[in-house]
């Protein structure tokens, strides 16, 4: 069961770029958790050991992706599920992505970091779809939004969330109609 999470406010760390800080935090965490903060180009990127990740990317100028370009962000996305993350969720819709996974732990038992994880979902994927549709350059924005799952409640919304996003653009009817959805 989660518990709540403390709210983080390390602003004085924004100011610096590319600082990597590990922080242990109360018992409300699961047993051993430190909470990692890392900071990359414009926005704050926290992870948490054993704790589920909401992410969000776009593509680089809303370019949309065609059906076929979609099959393959499909794969890519399922690629490292059970071996760097343990994929809940995740929906490919034409201009951006979301995803709902619990990063996993390597033989010497530490968290997989989200900046392995999404280069590589996003750079096997951006080289995939670039040479199906014979193109080169930027496919994905360089940034992710990401944020920890703080709650059982969060983490059921964020899960709606992708379930509905289609059909909220307009996509589908129901979730199962859409083929670029995908559930554990």
């Amino acid at each position: 069961m989660w518990h709540s999470r403390p709210r983080l406010w390390l602003w004085t760390l924004l100011l610096k770029p590319r600082v990597t800080l590990w922080i242990p935090v109360h018992s409300a965490l699961p047993c051993g958790s430190l909470v990692h903060f890392m900071y990359r180009r414009n926005l704050p990127h926290f992870q948490v050991d054993d704790t589920p990740v909401f992410v969000t990317f776009r593509t680089y100028k809303d370019f949309v992706l065609p059906p076929e370009a979609r099959d393959l962000a499909y794969q890519h996305c399922l690629h490292d599920h059970m071996v760097l993350v343990h994929m809940h969720s995740f929906v490919i819709m034409p201009t951006h992505v979301h995803l709902l996974f619990t990063p996993l732990r390597d033989k010497d038992g530490q968290s997989f970091r989200l900046a392995k994880i999404m280069n590589g979902i996003k750079g096997a994927s951006a080289h995939s779809i670039n040479k199906l549709l014979a193109r080169s350059g930027h496919l994905w924005q360089d940034e992710s939004f990401d944020h920890v799952i703080e709650s059982d409640e969060e983490m059921n919304n964020r899960l709606f969330y992708i379930l509905t996003n289609p059909i909220d653009a307009g996509l589908c009817k129901y979730p199962e109609d859409y083929r670029w959805l995908w559930r554990e």
